[in-house]
């Protein structure tokens, strides 16, 4: 099954200087994350260090670019414009020890 990476951006509700998990939704944001991380769609994510604006990344398992998006589509923030999906990416692996 194909990887994908998805990399999100602070969205226009993102509060500057408030810490990541003292954003709005934050909970509920989690929740829903480490639901699919339970049901083998996240494999890894995270925000990414050094940036001077809030970005994650995540790499997922699925068939089809249309599947991350719908699958992503009901994340309370993004639905609340905390977080924003800057790109999606398929993503060759050419080396694991998955596969």
């Amino acid at each position: 099954m194909p990887y994908f990476v998805v990399v999100s951006h602070q969205g226009p509700a993102w509060v500057a200087g408030r810490p990541m998990r003292e954003q709005e939704g934050w909970a509920e944001h989690a929740t829903f994350m480490n639901r699919l991380l339970d049901d083998g769609f996240v494999v890894l994510g995270g925000p990414i260090a050094g940036a001077n604006v809030h970005r994650a990344r995540l790499i997922v398992r699925c068939g089809s670019e249309s599947e991350v998006r719908s699958r992503l589509a009901p994340d309370p923030w993004l639905r609340a414009g905390v977080l924003r999906t800057e790109s999606i990416e398929a993503w060759d692996v050419l080396l694991s020890k998955d596969d």
